[in-house]
């Protein structure tokens, strides 16, 4: 599905009640000859554990290599902040996420880091990407220390 109106941008929007119910807008890459990276950093995400319902959260890091298709930054924000009521495990949230972006970018590349903040005293990080990482394009660490506690 190629959509390249804008169903978000300018607009006031409510946040999706599902990350099923949020639409992902697609913008023309303009620079299709040009291999380069975008990053996408949500430090404050959050979604609810299937077990308890308790809160879980997570900083997340996005990077792909963009084919044809670029995300819109606020349908990024407001798919994200759809999880924020859905209970999925740290798994499964991290993972959909990349498949979703997938699916609507069909990105040249793409990788995804949840680090997920202690739950029951252990921390769990959740590392995706579709293949080796493209030659010739410059691709940082992602630059989120372990989780230490308290010091």
């Amino acid at each position: 599905m190629r959509d390249e109106t804008f169903t978000k941008l300018g607009q006031t929007t409510k946040l999706p009640t599902s990350p099923d119910d949020a639409h992902l807008d697609q913008i023309p890459n303009t620079n299709t000859d040009t291999r380069y990276l975008v990053r996408f950093t949500c430090p404050e995400f959050t979604t609810v554990c299937p077990v308890t319902s308790q809160p879980d959260f997570a900083h997340l890091v996005i990077d792909f290599v963009p084919n044809a298709y670029l995300v819109e930054s606020k349908s990024l924000k407001l798919y994200l902040g759809s999880f924020r009521n859905h209970a999925a495990f740290h798994e499964d949230c991290t993972v959909a996420i990349a498949k979703r972006l997938i699916d609507v970018l069909e990105p040249y590349w793409l990788r995804i880091g949840g680090y997920w903040y202690p739950r029951g005293g252990i921390p769990i990080d959740i590392f995706f990407q579709t293949g080796m990482p493209p030659k010739g394009v410059w691709i940082p660490e992602q630059g989120v220390p372990g989780y230490r506690g308290r010091g």
